[in-house]
């Protein structure tokens, strides 16, 4: 037998061994490795506004506190009128439940030519035993659970506002202490990475706010116009969630309105689906095209299968920090590497009628040179 068999069977025994132990410390502290991802990015989006807040005099910690502070309790007002408006169309629902039950089965007869009787929806829904009653039952069973779930999801809260502070208020130190461990060359290249990560990082949620407002907007007329109870905590909701959540974010915003007006009336339910179905197209075709080209140069290929990849990989928090970091790859790859003067061929021509030439190109700025010295002749 060879001499070095052992080695070998040694090596690749501790290879195994570490890769169990690499797996069970990453399945019991997958939720710590969410918490700080949501921190860092939440670092990143804030950075500007405590630079900006530090350079007029703020000391950092007190700067990072109230923007952090700002943040909670915008979220929390948000979560309380959502909350509110939900809880007071259920309660209105249930105590004149037979009046909506009538006006939607009269709906769908006239419509659809249907033969419903309301009287024995009405019965069903009132059964004891019947599934509606079962269902109210095991919903008021799950209380205490939701209420364990709520105070996890607030201890989490105070955990990313935690990591969050300190990750803002002591950055400097902390690049600091990174830097002093490289070369001149490298550290230039980490504080070009991370400075790259905090533009894009800006840049998304300044382009995701800006079209949340647009389709809050809306939506507000929309909701408006037509008489939807609470029209502009709806409207919001529609914005927030439309914009914030890849990919399925408009139809998850929509089913709230769409649910609580058809209570009201069914018609009125089917003008907000078209409302929302035809806003969506004009924001994909028309508004989401210039706002996300100023602030974030991603393909919407690359967007829509890192929104795809990061919830593949990380659930709902994956596709929400998934665009930010594929367009921080983006620009780290378009940063990198030799560029070539391209060959004359028909699949790189690009009609000069749709674009408009970068001013700090190679090819613009010597445009304007020979201009210069045509008027200096």
């Amino acid at each position: 037998m060879p001499p070095w068999i052992w080695k070998a069977v040694i090596v690749f025994w501790l290879g195994f061994l570490g890769t169990i132990l690499i797996r069970y410390a990453y399945d019991r502290l997958f939720s710590l490795l969410i918490l700080v991802l949501v921190s860092l990015f939440l670092s990143l989006a804030i950075e500007p506004g405590v630079a900006r807040l530090e350079r007029r005099g703020w000391r950092r910690g007190r700067a990072t506190l109230v923007i952090l502070l700002a943040l909670v309790v915008a979220v929390i007002v948000f979560i309380v009128a959502i909350g509110t408006l939900v809880a007071t169309q259920v309660a209105d629902l249930l105590q004149n439940s037979e009046r909506y039950v009538n006006r939607t089965v009269n709906f769908l007869n006239d419509t659809f030519g249907a033969q419903i009787n309301p009287d024995k929806v009405n019965a069903s829904i009132q059964d004891p035993d019947g599934p509606v009653q079962e269902f109210i039952r095991n919903q008021q069973d799950e209380a205490l659970q939701l209420s364990v779930t709520a105070l996890g999801l607030l201890l989490q809260g105070f955990s990313v506002m935690l990591f969050t502070f300190y990750l803002v208020a002591d950055g400097p130190r902390l690049r600091r202490s990174i830097c002093r461990r490289l070369a001149p060359t490298r550290q230039r290249r980490v504080l070009d990475t991370w400075d790259l990560a905090i533009d894009k990082t800006g840049g998304y949620l300044y382009s995701r706010a800006l079209l949340a407002g647009a389709s809050a907007l809306v939506h507000w007329i929309a909701f408006q116009s037509l008489g939807t109870a609470a029209p502009v905590a709806l409207a919001i909701w529609v914005g927030l969630i439309s914009q914030f959540i890849p990919v399925i974010g408009t139809y998850v915003a929509g089913v709230l309105p769409v649910v609580l007006t058809f209570i009201d009336s069914p018609i009125k339910a089917l003008v907000v689906i078209l409302v929302i179905v035809l806003y969506q197209q004009f924001e994909n075709f028309l508004v989401a095209p210039r706002i996300t080209a100023r602030t974030m140069e991603i393909h919407p290929a690359v967007s829509f299968g890192s929104a795809i990849a990061g919830a593949a990989l990380l659930g709902p928090v994956g596709a929400v920090l998934a665009l930010p970091v594929a367009a921080m790859a983006v620009a780290l790859a378009a940063a990198s590497g030799e560029r070539h003067e391209l060959i004359d061929n028909h699949l790189v021509v690009v009609a000069e009628k749709k674009t408009r030439p970068d001013r700090n190109s190679d090819h613009s700025r010597g445009k304007r040179l020979r201009l210069r010295r045509g008027r200096g002749r």
